[in-house]
């Protein structure tokens, strides 16, 4: 009988021994409490995405570009520009500078810097002419604004003559795309009393009027000094024998009598003669 015990304690072990070493059943379901369960379910850790960066705003133009070529400046507010085989002139939108060309206007202060301001910038090179919304002024000009580029910046050529103070920031409904701009670099302009903005020059003095020399009148002799008859005290001409209606018509009577009456003027020897 112990025997018999002893045999059958080793086969239920043999038999428990043969359960564990088993693997996983014929359905491939690993039982949950196993490593190799808990190791299949661990949520695996995903990194989180980081946003772009949101671009930095381009200054240039907004609306649709027409590129041309500046053929000459007229002055500091228009251009006469060339693309598709003909000139134009150009208005640029937004400001105003002071006249130089005007038949009915003289020459304003500060004109001609504009005028060279504006060539030192586009004479002689590729711009870009962005509309708003008018075509074209009551002079037929086309309104723009005028945009140069280096290829990698832009640069509004209405916007930078009003901020180097040789043009006014003005507004022309319903063409005010950049108005906003324009004042705020005019007053940058003011702060910094730039060109307009700067002290006006003292008008030049004019010149002294001359004042007109009145010569007095002076009835000429009758006749040059030195050629008088020594016998009368006016200038009676020695020469041909006078009478009084020649001393008379000279302007010369009366007449005192000094010496020997040679004409004989003194009728009455009162020492007058032709009165």
């Amino acid at each position: 009988m112990v025997v018999g015990g002893i045999v059958l304690l080793l086969a239920i072990g043999a038999i428990g021994a043969a359960g564990a070493d088993q693997g996983p059943t014929s359905g491939g379901v690993v039982p949950s409490s196993s490593p190799t369960a808990r190791s299949a379910v661990r949520p695996t850790a995903t990194p989180t995405a980081e946003p772009s960066p949101t671009p930095e705003p381009t200054f240039g133009p907004i609306g649709q570009t027409i590129e041309a070529t500046v053929v000459r400046v007229t002055d500091g507010d228009t251009i006469v520009g060339a693309y598709g085989g003909q000139e134009y002139k150009v208005r640029y939108i937004g400001m105003d500078s002071p006249e130089t060309v005007d038949p009915n206007s003289a020459v304003q202060w500060m004109g001609p810097q504009a005028t060279a301001a504006n060539a030192a910038l586009v004479e002689g090179k590729t711009v870009f002419l962005e509309k708003d919304v008018s075509e074209v002024d009551q002079f037929d000009r086309l309104l723009r604004y005028v945009w140069l580029t280096d290829g990698t910046a832009w640069t509004l050529v209405n916007l930078e003559l009003v901020r180097q103070g040789v043009a006014f920031a003005k507004s022309y409904p319903p063409d005010v795309r950049y108005d906003a701009l324009y004042s705020a670099v005019e007053s940058d302009a003011k702060v910094f009393a730039l060109g307009l903005w700067g002290p006006t020059p003292a008008p030049p003095t004019p010149a002294p009027t001359p004042v007109p020399v009145i010569v007095p009148f002076v009835e000429p002799d009758p006749e040059p000094a030195g050629n008088c008859h020594p016998s009368y005290d006016s200038c009676v001409p020695d020469g041909p024998d006078l009478d009084c209606p020649d001393v008379r018509a000279m302007g010369l009577a009366p007449v005192d009598v000094i010496g020997p009456d040679e004409y004989r003027l003194d009728g009455d020897h009162d020492g007058l003669g032709c009165e």
